[in-house]
């Protein structure tokens, strides 16, 4: 099959979480024989960030850690989807695109009835921002995956699509993988962007204490980071690595004991059952994984047995001493949490199920959605915009 993606960036991860499951979809997708084509606005906000932080020196080791994949950039205003579209099967568009192109994409669909148009959402804007909902134009779509059940069945109660199917992020274990020959040289690190104020208290309480209160040999990397949380970070004896490329994340935990997952305040209050990407990536490392309190409501894991639960601070202090004090418990938690990985939550698991959902999707007819601004106020909930700049895509 010929796929055709159109994603914010398939060359940089920088605040871009979603590139992660881009590369290992993709990956999976050419080592079965398929054709596929990745394209991403010229000069992305995350990739001019990237170049401004590490330059041609991160392009070059993207390339050595994926020389079989390859983004293609294009300028809106030079967009031939003729030409691009004219030997496509099926054609994914991320939710991190201009709203044009993705009423753009919707219209041709309809003109042109030889691929399928699947709207790809792994965000909690359909959840949270009302006026992206209401502009968000489907109707010339096939349907959409969701990376959630309640996203999945927010869409199904709008009447916006007919069909929208839970398509859950997973591991590329192909980059993401155990390093045990690596030396441990410190106890816990944190991977994650600080960003907006999504999650700034539950840092505090779940991370910085914690660190603080144990004496703990820690590290932190990620972008966006306001010079307050720099100072918090040094008062606790954190120190702060900045951009982590994606791809670098395996060699990371390798040389550390143990780490932690705190989800941003809407996955874990308005969209439980999300975990993002990062309990994947920790879980197929290898590396035992205490997380702060979010619902498992869609049973992808099992607490207690892959990872440990922490429900507040003080039980973050005690979970973490009882992992470092007793390895051969903490490794046996790893290794229990990367088994459920590998069987059933890597990017292979997740191909099998797109091919499966195009074999479904057969010989529909496009144009089955409803027209834009039609009962959005079924699609999202107001809540308080914090936000500062393009929108957080990183776990």
């Amino acid at each position: 099959m010929h796929f055709v993606m159109f994603y914010h960036s398939l060359l940089s991860d920088w605040n871009h979480g979603n590139a992660h499951f881009l590369r290992g979809v993709a990956s999976e997708l050419l080592s079965r024989g398929h054709q596929v084509e990745v394209y991403e606005p010229k000069d992305s906000w995350s990739y001019q960030n990237m170049m401004r932080d590490r330059g041609e020196p991160a392009l070059r080791r993207f390339k050595e850690v994926y020389p079989q994949l390859e983004g293609r950039t294009y300028q809106p205003e030079r967009l031939d989807l003729d030409r691009l579209l004219a030997g496509a099967d099926l054609v994914l568009v991320h939710e991190w695109n201009d709203l044009a192109l993705v009423r753009h994409l919707g219209e041709h669909r309809k003109k042109h009835p030889h691929y399928r148009l699947l709207f790809h959402d792994t965000h909690h804007r359909s959840v949270t921002d009302r006026d992206w909902s209401a502009n968000c134009d489907l109707s010339g779509y096939d349907g959409v995956l969701a990376y959630g059940r309640k996203i999945r069945n927010l869409y199904l109660a709008s009447g916006r699509v007919r069909q929208a199917w839970v398509w859950h992020e997973a591991a590329d274990v192909r980059v993401f993988y155990p390093q045990p020959a690596l030396e441990k040289t410190g106890d816990l690190v944190w991977i994650g962007n600080w960003g907006d104020e999504e999650r700034s208290e539950e840092l505090r309480e779940f991370l910085i204490e914690p660190v603080r209160r144990l004496g703990l040999k820690a590290m932190v990397y990620g972008v966006r980071y306001p010079d307050q949380a720099l100072r918090e970070l040094k008062q606790a004896g954190i120190r702060y690595g900045g951009w982590l490329p994606n791809f670098e994340v395996p060699r990371i935990f390798g040389r550390y004991r143990v780490t932690v997952h705190i989800p941003r305040r809407p996955y874990a209050t308005k969209l439980p059952g999300i975990p993002t990407i990062r309990p994947f990536e920790a879980l197929a490392c290898g590396i035992p994984l205490v997380c702060s309190p979010w619902e498992d409501c869609e049973h992808l894991f099992t607490p207690g047995s892959d990872y440990l639960v922490a429900s507040d601070g003080e039980q973050m202090v005690r979970q973490l001493e009882k992992l470092l004090a007793d390895p051969q418990g903490a490794a046996a938690l790893a290794e229990h949490g990367r088994q459920t990985v590998v069987t059933r939550h890597t990017c292979g698991h997740r191909v099998d199920e797109l091919l499966a959902i195009c074999d479904e999707i057969g010989d529909q007819q496009p144009g089955i959605g409803i027209p834009v601004n039609t009962r959005s106020d079924q699609l999202a909930e107001p809540v308080r915009d914090e936000r500062h700049g393009p929108v957080q895509h990183e776990a």
